[in-house]
């Protein structure tokens, strides 16, 4: 079940809702309904991987228990270990078995034959909230909850569920035991489910037609023509942005619904002026996790520089292995390293002087940034090349035609998700009566629209459910 479909927006969510006000006497009858919801919520698609959710579940809530019931540092270490290996044996197995298999027939020069297993959905997201949680309890930064059905809600909880964003137990220990759901938080909460949904539907959906064609054409002998090269990594571009920036809308404004809190996700990376900018507005709870869990506890820059290199080769080699379990994501990881070592080494931007040389880097930054999503995008390394190769190199007049159609096909999209995806009004001006006027109206005709695209059964798929 997904957030941008019917049956969620007029049955899942009109259900929950009514149940967890039923239910607001008891937190403790609130999380056991949320709780059971979620599992249903998860289970809509694929029943049979519930079973690894509740094991996830029931593991981090036993592990804790036992890693806060020691004294001695010793064992608190080999429980915390014990745990560690648990949580990330359920992603090598699911996630990357096959990936280490295939490496592992290639050094042998022989066959090795593993259990094609199918990817269980937001298995990294749930895990690292797992990992989360018992890590917390061992720094002693949290006390584990000895309550199975708060762990469960906090692990399994549906609106941040399947792709994000990824929720600490630290953010929401209050929530999960004394939370209220006002008014207000129920009007935040509503317009930014809306503006999530407009912005998955609208945006995302249609732009992904324009970007799969791309990159289809791209497989294709020829490759692809350098103008729809360029079209269709700029409407990949703004795809994914408004597919997993949408998706985090509506899981922030779900949230809101039920009284919790989560942190921002997004913040415009676009309008970075950096690639280290980039990465403090882009997917901020992933970046977050990475450096608190991560880079800070191998030393951050702290430490030397060669060190500190180390450090963030180690985190940016993991943030594209979380990923996929593929040689592109690997390499879209470290090519993300490698520039945001030579901007650290170097001092840019802030070295750069004048404001044209910030402009142009600024544009330097957005063609890093779409040419890296080439490769995430691409299926094989060789195709990723091929791409880029006829987006930086002229491949001739051949598909020009195919091009401008498709551009003029989907040009209000593109234009509406480059404008959109730069702040346009000012916060001071968002607080004005007659400004939330006209957005509550902008919302509900936009919501009104999406419907009709939802109910001509249009292409809905969410990129980050494959994480």
């Amino acid at each position: 079940m997904v957030f941008s479909s019917l049956i969620f927006v007029f049955l899942f969510l009109p259900f929950v809702l009514t149940g967890n006000f039923l239910l607001s006497f008891s937190k403790k009858w609130q999380n056991s309904f949320l709780m059971g919801v979620s599992l249903v919520f998860y289970a809509w698609g694929e029943p049979r991987f519930v079973i690894i959710m509740m094991a996830s579940i029931i593991w981090n809530w036993g592990m804790a228990l036992w890693m806060d019931s020691c004294q001695r540092e010793s064992v608190r270490n080999a429980i915390l270990g014990i745990a560690l290996t648990g949580d990330t044996g359920i992603l090598l197995v699911f996630k990357y078995l096959n990936f280490l298999s295939t490496i592992a027939s290639r050094l042998l020069n022989t066959e090795l034959s593993v259990l094609q297993l199918p990817l269980p959905i937001g298995i990294s997201f749930f895990t690292f909230q797992g990992l989360s949680y018992v890590i917390d309890v061992w720094r002693r930064d949290a006390k584990a909850e000895k309550n199975m059905v708060n762990v469960g809600l906090y692990i399994s909880f549906f609106p941040q569920l399947i792709a994000g964003p990824i929720v600490r137990y630290l953010d929401i220990k209050e929530e999960l035991a004394n939370r209220m759901c006002t008014w207000r938080d129920m009007e935040t909460g509503i317009a930014r489910f809306l503006t999530g949904f407009s912005k998955k539907v609208l945006l995302a959906n249609n732009l992904a037609f324009f970007a799969d064609q791309a990159f289809s054409l791209n497989a294709e002998p020829g490759g692809v023509n350098t103008i729809f090269a360029w079209g269709g990594i700029l409407a990949y571009t703004l795809q994914i942005y408004y597919d997993f920036g949408g998706y985090s809308d509506m899981a922030i404004g779900l949230g809101n619904m039920f009284g919790f809190h989560f942190r921002e996700n997004f913040d415009y990376p676009y309008a970075s002026s950096s690639v280290s900018e980039f990465w403090r507005r882009w997917h901020m709870s992933l970046s977050g996790w990475f450096r608190d869990y991560i880079y800070i506890p191998l030393g951050g820059n702290r430490v030397g520089v060669w060190k500190q290199m180390r450090n963030l080769m180690v985190v940016w080699f993991l943030t594209g292995l979380w990923h996929g379990a593929d040689y592109t994501f690997i390499i879209w990881g470290l090519f993300y390293w490698c520039i945001i070592i030579a901007e650290k080494l170097t001092g840019v931007p802030q070295n750069i002087k004048g404001k044209a040389g910030k402009r142009i880097y600024r544009l330097a930054t957005i063609l890093a940034v779409m040419s890296a999503w080439v490769v995430f995008r691409a299926e094989s390394m060789v195709l990723a090349m091929r791409f880029l190769r006829n987006m930086y190199v002229w491949s001739g007049w051949e598909g020009t035609g195919l091009a401008l159609f498709y551009l003029r096909e989907y040009k209000w999209f593109l234009i509406a998700g480059v404008l959109l995806a730069f702040p346009m009004v000012p916060q001071e001006m968002k607080e004005k009566r007659i400004v939330m006027g006209i957005q509550s109206i902008s919302l509900l005709v936009l919501f009104l629209v999406s419907l009709s695209y939802l109910a001509k059964g249009s292409y809905n798929p969410f990129i980050y459910f494959n994480f």
